[in-house]
Parts: C-alpha cells; structure tokens; sequence
C-alpha cells in the first residue's frame, strides 16, 4: 500500500503501490506544466461511504511513498485513461486498472499534450 502526503495535511492518503505508480506519473506530467487540477478517488472498504477530492496545484508540497521498492510495470491504457480525465472539468478520477492493456517497461511516462 502506497502513501500519498498532500500539503500539510500529516493525515496520509493510502493508494495500492500499483495505482499510485500510475497516478504519479499523469500528476507529475500536469504539474511539470504548472496545471492545477483536482483529483478523486472512492473511499476504500475500511471508511465510511463516499468519495475524497483533492486541488492539486504545483505550489503546494506533495510526496509519494511506495510500500515496494522497485516501481511496477505502467500500463499505457491506464495511464491514457488517467490522463483525459485530467483534462476533464472533473479532474483525474482514480479508476479501476484496464486489464489486459500494453505495459510499458521501465515505469514509462506519458507523452505531452498538445
């Protein structure tokens, strides 16, 4: 399980390693090009019901803590889908992994948007 430290905020945001992997990606991409956006995700089983968003802006301190070592294969599906719902009005929405899509070695990295 991954940890997400926003601003702050010392309360952590628990994201699996995998789909944090993916989301560090689209979010260091839009942040690279000084876009501020928001991000959502649902509650895991384990809180109570309903859904957390996040202004994601790059004045504001972000960290990203990985429970393994060594970063897990990216998949460009997951990343594309990711990436236009970063340029959507609602923001990234954290979604389920695409199975059976391309993995890109090596933690791979979107290309620019244009």
């Amino acid at each position: 399980m991954g940890t997400l430290y926003y601003g702050g905020s010392a309360t952590p945001i628990h994201i699996e390693d995998r789909a944090l992997a993916h989301l560090k990606v689209v979010i260091a991409s839009k942040l690279r090009r000084h876009e501020a956006f928001t991000v959502s995700w649902p509650h895991c089983d384990d809180q109570p019901r309903g859904r957390t968003t996040i202004w994601l802006h790059p004045s504001i301190p972000l960290r990203f803590e990985f429970e393994e070592p060594d970063p897990p294969p990216l998949k460009r599906e997951w990343l594309e889908e990711l990436a236009n719902s970063a340029h959507s009005a609602g923001g990234i929405v954290l979604v389920p992994e695409l199975f059976g899509a391309e993995v890109l070695p090596g933690g791979g990295e979107l290309p620019a948007r244009t």
